[in-house]
């Protein structure tokens, strides 16, 4: 697949934008603050319904206006020499449910046009998943989830949801229990149900989706950094062990297994609800969990260079592109994601870049973002767009 035409309304700072595309290589070119980033950031936003940069779309809506539109017009072909074009246009309108359109028909919900459209996207921010906190790289793995199995939107945004409620729920009852109040707990039983019904479900696809990534993680790693090191990632859950007798091959769609979390899930939370009560905060569940990075045995965020963890985070974006590239759950040989480099090359040390040049070159669309012309390495060399003020023009 690839993106043939962007067009943008009211987004970040575009009053109106029209970008052309073809397959193969383009590089947005300009000095920073011209606008490059929110051309590649609404392309992930058709795909993903969410920015790399920030993580609300208020932001995204221009300044004194009310909503912005994205729209990318999607070529796939599903037939060899038989190509099909959808356009996808997303509204996000402050303070209302955001909706979307496809072909021009009538409005549906903007989670509804999820699948139509696969990107990966690396920019600076990805070496917060080797540094930084287990949040992002929760995100990481649901965001991908997202793509792979565009359902899991919904079992993601419900179980935050239930998780709200829950925490309250426990706050209240501790504010009770210090007064020396009786609290009712039968709410919370329901809401106990609820939250292991969804993370059980989510738990499990996730561990699916580490054993799917962790051998691409490990080539794309040796490639990248021309095999010094020895990089593997495991999912770590919040169940203290609980997980060890779910069998390794379990998967998202044995309903057994995910039976089995839940009913480890409601053990756990029975077993600690005075702590948490004692706390406030749920003790148990995905939003507990982690994605564990090491290298050589030992934790990457803490004992890997600058250079290892750049090499770490491409090789976890590289592999999002392989495990999508492979077709996802429905086999689609034409679900090759679009491939977004946003101001990479400018961060990484003459080796990695040209071992990530070599990489991506064969993809079937790739979008670079660059300062200057001559940040974009010679084997991505093709289309350029000049990007200055916020006006696009390609470059013959």
């Amino acid at each position: 697949m690839y993106v043939a035409h962007l067009h943008l309304t009211d987004f970040r700072s575009y009053p109106h934008a029209e970008l052309e595309l073809e397959p193969g290589i383009t590089a947005l070119v300009g000095p920073n603050g011209q606008g490059k980033t929110n051309l590649v950031e609404a392309i992930g936003y058709v795909a993903t319904l969410s920015s790399h940069r920030v993580p609300t779309d208020a932001a995204l809506i221009r300044a004194g206006c009310q909503r912005a539109v994205v729209g990318a017009k999607v070529v796939r072909e599903l037939e060899p020499g038989r190509p099909r074009a959808s356009v996808v246009e997303v509204e996000i309108t402050a303070g209302k449910a955001n909706r979307a359109r496809v072909n021009g028909g009538s409005p549906v919900r903007a989670r509804d046009v999820l699948g139509l459209l696969h990107t990966v996207l690396f920019a600076p921010e990805d070496l917060a998943l080797v540094k930084g906190d287990p949040d992002g790289r929760r995100r990481f793995l649901d965001a991908l989830l997202v793509q792979l199995t565009p359902r899991m939107a919904s079992t993601v945004s419900d179980y935050e949801r239930v998780l709200r409620q829950r925490s309250a729920l426990l706050k209240s009852a501790g504010a009770a229990s210090r007064a020396r109040q009786g609290a009712d707990l039968r709410t919370l039983d329901v809401w106990d149900g609820k939250l292991a019904q969804l993370g059980a479900r989510l738990v499990v696809e996730r561990r699916a989706l580490v054993r799917a990534l962790s051998p691409h993680v490990e080539a794309a790693y040796e490639q990248v950094s021309a095999g010094q090191g020895d990089a593997r990632i495991t999912y770590r859950a919040s169940l203290e062990g609980a997980l060890q007798d779910a069998p390794d091959g379990l998967m998202a769609d044995d309903e057994a297994g995910v039976d089995l979390v839940e009913a480890q899930l409601l053990e756990a939370m029975g077993r600690l609800r005075p702590k948490e009560i004692e706390r406030g905060v749920c003790l148990v569940g995905p939003h507990r969990d982690d994605l564990v990075l090491t290298l050589a045995d030992l934790p990457a965020k803490g004992y890997a260079s600058h250079g290892e963890s750049w090499s770490f985070a491409l090789a976890l974006r590289l592999a999002s592109w392989r495990v999508l590239a492979a077709g996802g759950p429905q086999g689609d040989p034409d679900d090759e994601p679009v491939l977004i480099l946003d101001d990479v090359f400018a961060e990484l040390d003459a080796r990695r870049r040209e071992r990530l040049a070599e990489l991506v070159a064969p993809a079937r669309q790739v979008l670079i973002t660059a300062a200057v012309a001559a940040d974009v390495p010679e084997p991505l060399a093709g289309a350029r767009v000049d990007v200055m003020g916020g006006e696009v023009s390609r470059v013959l």
